[in-house]
């Protein structure tokens, strides 16, 4: 029998390892991206564009499956769709006002966020890294926030994107809880065409009306939707032989990806909130930490690397 061939390598890092890289990179671009269109459009309108051309796309990928439909499924992608809704409908709303580097960062708190949700409604109490990293990213947020003598000052578009990490925990968990049990391709179509749909809807409701045309709202949020499946589809290819806790190391670069971005694009961010960003990403990376206790902690471990465990996904 032959001996089962290493996967090519280049420098270290796989080819799965190599795309997810690159995957967190254009993640960490579209807070840049998502700024600019703000200046051309409004966020319910942008989230609206944005989803439902992710929707339509994936309506073209996955066509076969949806003749199987079922109300099951319905509910369960609405559900998603709603978290999704919220998550990007408040942050693309902070977008508005400060920076893509800043809002990346905070929006990274969503990550030790899961576990205190899944302990708020499961009773599943958290790790101690995860408590670990969940005092690093609160102190860093302090530290974004800019305490001086007038105190914490945390603006309207930190506040809106703080709110949103809620709703994208949400989506996590709810994610983790249906895509075992239903068809993801029709899974998927429904929670992007929800969240689009529910942006147009909220256009009267906060008063937003429909924009000037522009080139850049349009090429944005089609793009973006583009973006979405193209990275979605590229995390299921590469999953397969990542473990998860390379693959978390891997999305932590996120923040840090958009920061580059948005320093290259003329962002300064102070020196006390590069502290207290740093520390976010650090609580992000520790909460994700999973202690040995033994053998068989080596031996999950081994079966991780095989077959890809669950984490939490950043946002698409």
């Amino acid at each position: 029998m032959t001996a089962p061939q290493p996967r090519p390598r280049w420098r270290g890092f796989t080819r799965q390892e190599l795309a997810l890289i690159a995957v967190t990179a254009v993640w960490g671009g579209t807070f840049l991206i998502v700024h600019t269109a703000m200046a051309h459009t409004g966020p319910m309108f942008f989230v609206g564009l944005r989803f439902v051309s992710a929707g339509l796309i994936s309506m073209i990928i996955f066509r076969r499956v949806l003749r199987d439909l079922r109300w099951q499924e319905v509910g369960a992608g609405a559900a998603i769709g709603v978290m999704i809704f919220g998550g990007y409908g408040l942050q693309t709303a902070g977008l508005q006002t400060i920076d893509s580097s800043m809002s990346a960062f905070i929006t990274a708190f969503y990550v030790p966020l899961v576990p205190l949700l899944q302990w708020a409604v499961f009773r599943t109490p958290p790790r101690w890294p995860t408590l670990v990293g969940i005092g690093l990213a609160f102190i860093g947020l302090l530290l974004v926030a800019g305490p001086g003598a007038a105190g914490l000052h945390l603006g309207e578009g930190e506040i809106l994107t703080l709110v949103s990490t809620l709703p994208i925990a949400g989506e996590i968990i709810l994610i983790s809880l249906f895509t075992s049990r239903f068809d993801i391709g029709r899974l998927t179509i429904i929670q992007l065409m929800t969240a689009g749909l529910l942006g147009f809807a909220a256009m009267p409701v906060v008063g937003e009306g429909a924009p000037e045309f522009s080139w850049v709202w349009l090429v944005a949020g089609i793009g973006m939707g583009a973006a979405s499946c193209i990275i979605q589809l590229t995390m299921t290819w590469a999953q397969r032989s990542v473990s998860a806790t390379r693959a978390t190391i891997i999305y932590t670069g996120e923040p840090v990806w958009a920061g580059v971005v948005g320093r290259i694009a003329g962002e300064r961010i102070a020196p006390l909130a590069i502290v207290g960003a740093a520390l976010i990403v650090a609580g992000t990376l520790v909460s994700e930490l999973r202690p040995r206790t033994g053998g068989r902690a080596a031996a999950s471990e081994g079966a991780e690397g095989a077959a890809g465990a669950e984490r939490p996904e950043p946002p698409a």
